[in-house]
């Protein structure tokens, strides 16, 4: 026996459907962005809340700044190219991703 649904019915079906997906979508981007702001927010203890750190502090503020130039510093920091303090170890445990992740995240804020 072949059931056979109305137009109305269908349109019903993907409409469902449709907000299942977006919804799903819009999860992952939520949990993603929750994610990266997690991971940025290790950087807090010594470059201040968001990347903001207070004036005339010896330590630079990371909100605004350019993505490229950041991973390229985190990268050096990684490979012990750079002279630091406590940054080798810290970046040590930092996948790439994780790096690019944070660079993504400081470089989208204001100064």
């Amino acid at each position: 026996m072949t059931q056979r649904f109305s137009v109305r019915h269908r349109l019903a079906l993907m409409a469902a459907a449709s907000a299942c997906f977006i919804s799903s979508a819009y999860a992952q981007t939520a949990a993603d962005a929750l994610y990266q702001r997690a991971t940025a927010a290790t950087c807090a203890n010594c470059h201040g809340t968001d990347g903001r750190t207070t004036e005339g502090s010896a330590i630079p503020a990371l909100a605004g700044m350019p993505k490229d130039y950041m991973v390229l510093q985190m990268k050096a920091f990684k490979e012990g190219t750079r002279p630091a303090t406590v940054m080798h170890q810290l970046t040590k445990g930092l996948t790439d991703a994780q790096i690019n992740s944070v660079a993504t995240y400081y470089a989208s804020l204001q100064r």
